[in-house]
């Protein structure tokens, strides 16, 4: 789902932002709501470790590994109870990464247009950025559900003309950058998510961040 705020179009050089693991750090919230959901359907509950390296990529494809099943039943159950305890509480345990405010305040000081494009819900995605009051620092944002792989979610922007190929994606995870690529975009990878250097390095960004205000430096 696309949700556009202000939106400007035929300005170029997008810098278009993952949310988990880039804008915020989701971990806390995500635990919680995981293993409300897994456990009212007697499954064992996960630690933050083992929990954190499947942050990034779909819901629904998450479900899948952790439950080690394909039926689409109970799959979407428990996703609709975990998104049931997201939706109350889960969203406002999200913290905001160090440096990030600032460095979206220098994006936006000189004039860079951002947006957002993460797998999350858009509803889930708005209410993390209202919490932060980052909201209106975004012209659009791109959200996912059940089903919907990133690729497809930039290449709708680009067909609608939101986004043009000289647009950046930027991210933590691998995911990020081969939609990227898989799109005919430039990418960014970030290491303070939750993917390794090793991984982010196999799938080849124009470049790799330490910390948010290296941003600055490459704008």
């Amino acid at each position: 789902m696309l949700r556009e705020m202000n939106y400007f179009k035929g300005i170029n050089h997008f810098l278009v932002f993952d949310l988990d693991g880039t804008i915020s750090d989701p971990l806390t919230g995500i635990t919680h709501s995981l293993n409300c959901a897994i456990g009212a359907f007697g499954y064992p509950e996960m630690d933050k470790s083992t929990v954190a390296q499947y942050i990034g990529p779909p819901l629904d494809i998450i479900m899948r590994k952790i439950i080690n099943s394909d039926s689409s039943e109970l799959i979407s159950n428990i996703i609709g109870h975990y998104r049931d305890y997201y939706n109350r509480i889960g969203y406002a345990e999200n913290t905001l990464y160090p440096e990030i405010y600032g460095t979206l305040q220098y994006l936006i000081a000189n004039n860079i247009p951002m947006g957002i494009c993460t797998s999350k819900r858009v509803d889930f995605a708005e209410k993390i950025l209202k919490l932060f009051q980052l909201l209106t620092f975004f012209s659009f944002i791109s959200g996912g559900d059940d089903g919907i792989q990133k690729t497809n979610q930039l290449r709708l922007l680009l067909e609608n003309e939101i986004i043009d190929k000289t647009a950046i994606m930027i991210g933590d995870r691998a995911v990020d950058i081969q939609a990227a690529h898989e799109n005919g975009l430039k990418s960014i990878g970030v290491l303070w998510g939750y993917g390794s250097k090793e991984e982010l390095c196999e799938a080849f960004p124009e470049k790799i961040l330490h910390n948010p205000e290296e941003l600055k430096k490459i704008i």
